[in-house]
């Protein structure tokens, strides 16, 4: 197989599972993330193993390499699927009060990472960054997660609205998630696992000209992201 058949075999199978990707029956919604992660690594899988086996054998060895690529990502991404799908279902089991009240958010991203977004007005007084033990036994919860699922890195961003000027609510963004990362490791979450990062104002979910709005604005998010040997 020349170049430009190798290039036409790895478009051919990028393109077969792509459209696989994107099939779906809207009613096992429960089970679409994990088909999606295996979709997602056969993809990546095959495009690699494609690459490799035209470098190793210039026959037969691209289709091959691609074939075998595609096994094993999608076995990898459907690992990593299955393996969030029943971190997010402890999320909402164990967070299902405050998700109704709505000081917390529970969301999937399309990367199969958990983004958990924490009110900041339960979670901090204003202009402080001091956690408000009412909110402790949340974080409680969490920390309790996190530590069951422990293949994954957890990055943690505080987020203001736009009262005061720039720098201050870039140093109280920081200062909100670095309390979180802290209170996580004292509750038992290895520190290497957890990262931080303050936006201060400067990615508003709503307008700021609005009390309500500059509620939304003020947040800490946590972005839960699975490691490679997530199963």
């Amino acid at each position: 197989m020349n170049r430009m058949g190798m290039k036409a075999t790895v478009l051919a199978l990028m393109l077969g599972l792509a459209s696989c990707a994107t099939t779906g029956d809207s009613a096992n919604n429960n089970y679409q993330k994990t088909k999606e992660g295996a979709a997602v690594g056969a993809l990546a899988g095959a495009a690699l193993g494609a690459i490799v086996g035209y470098s190793g054998n210039r026959g037969g060895g691209a289709l091959r390499g691609a074939l075998v690529g595609a096994a094993a990502g999608g076995a990898i991404g459907a690992g990593v699927g299955n393996y969030m799908d029943r971190q997010q279902a402890e999320f909402n089991k164990k967070l299902a009060a405050e998700e109704r009240a709505h000081q917390i958010e529970v969301q999937r991203l399309k990367d199969e990472s958990l983004k958990v977004t924490m009110n900041g007005e339960v979670s901090f007084d204003f202009n402080s960054a001091a956690i408000k033990p009412a909110f402790d036994t949340t974080l409680n919860k969490v920390s309790d997660i996190l530590n069951r699922f422990t293949l994954t890195h957890i990055r943690i961003v505080g987020y203001t609205d736009n009262i005061g000027s720039a720098s201050y609510n870039q140093l109280l963004s920081q200062q909100r998630a670095q309390a979180v990362a802290n209170y996580l490791a004292d509750h038992g979450v290895a520190p290497e696992r957890l990262s931080t990062v303050g936006m201060g104002e400067s990615q508003p979910r709503a307008s700021n000209a609005t009390a309500a709005g500059r509620q939304l604005n003020r947040r800490v998010e946590m972005l839960i992201i699975p490691d490679q040997g997530a199963s």
